[in-house]
């Protein structure tokens, strides 16, 4: 079994995964201001909380979108297992061909989504991440990692609607049972929802036309079990897709040759 880490800006995501199953998934909030010792804590916590025996864990991965914690993690992890995490970056062996203007900015996790997508499921192919943001990446039929499209997160439009409305409280994600909300509370709730149902279906349509054909529908992140079975579009939901992806890129890196 490997740990596999995805830092993202709202949670850090710790997973036990080999090739037979996932063993645990569990978040821990990110937090610049946490020292190591900190998370160490946690990533123990979370061990012991799964009967996990440290000896069974032959390696560690990490991704993140959150550079100045990446030393923290990978000094936590080390100081519970013993093992200096690997780290996704540019310089890692991923098998995928990037054509972007400039491949080192994309996203880490991004990638790895798109190789753990790749692996599982025909090309061509649209993976939607929702995570603070919302992400949807497109590998062409060809198996190149061709770009994609960046928009806010739901809880960060909601963050941003009650912080700077006056009269718009802050409220929590449930899916309303009508679209036409009959008081505030469940207006903005259709709004976010639904506005996102069908910003995703409608960038969904654009980037089908600019493939030629209809692409496979992978959804990961914390809140695409809410969205997903709202859109027109078939979506595949795959919660530890991301680990899968850190599992791929551990064992490229590490073959012995």
């Amino acid at each position: 079994m490997i740990l596999a880490i995805d830092m993202g800006n709202t949670n850090t995501v710790i997973g036990g995964i080999d090739e037979t199953k996932t063993y645990f998934i569990e978040r821990v909030t990110t937090d610049q201001g946490r020292t190591d010792t900190e998370y160490a804590v946690s990533f123990k916590n979370i061990l012991e909380m799964h009967q996990i025996d440290i000896a069974s864990i032959e390696g560690a991965i990490l991704s993140s979108v959150v550079p100045p914690v990446n030393s923290t993690i990978l000094n936590a992890v080390e100081k519970v297992t013993g093992i200096r995490p690997l780290l996704v970056g540019s310089g890692m062996k991923t098998g995928m061909n990037i054509i972007m203007d400039n491949p080192k900015t994309v996203g880490s996790d991004q990638i790895v989504d798109a190789v753990a997508a790749s692996h599982e499921h025909p090309l061509p192919l649209v993976v939607i991440d929702m995570g603070t943001a919302t992400t949807l990446c497109t590998v062409d039929k060809k198996g190149n990692y061709i770009g994609g499209v960046i928009l806010p997160g739901l809880k960060v439009s909601l963050n941003s609607l009650s912080s700077k409305t006056a009269q718009l409280p802050y409220i929590s994600l449930e899916v309303p049972s009508h679209v036409i909300g009959k008081n505030t509370i469940d207006c903005m709730r259709s709004g976010i929802i639904y506005g996102n149902v069908d910003m995703i279906d409608g960038i969904l349509d654009r980037m089908e036309k600019e493939l030629g054909e209809p692409p496979t529908i992978i959804a990961t992140g914390g809140l695409a079990k809410f969205i997903t079975p709202l859109c027109r579009h078939k979506i595949v939901v795959d919660d530890a897709l991301l680990l899968k992806g850190l599992l791929i890129l551990y064992r490229k890196n590490t073959e012995v040759h």
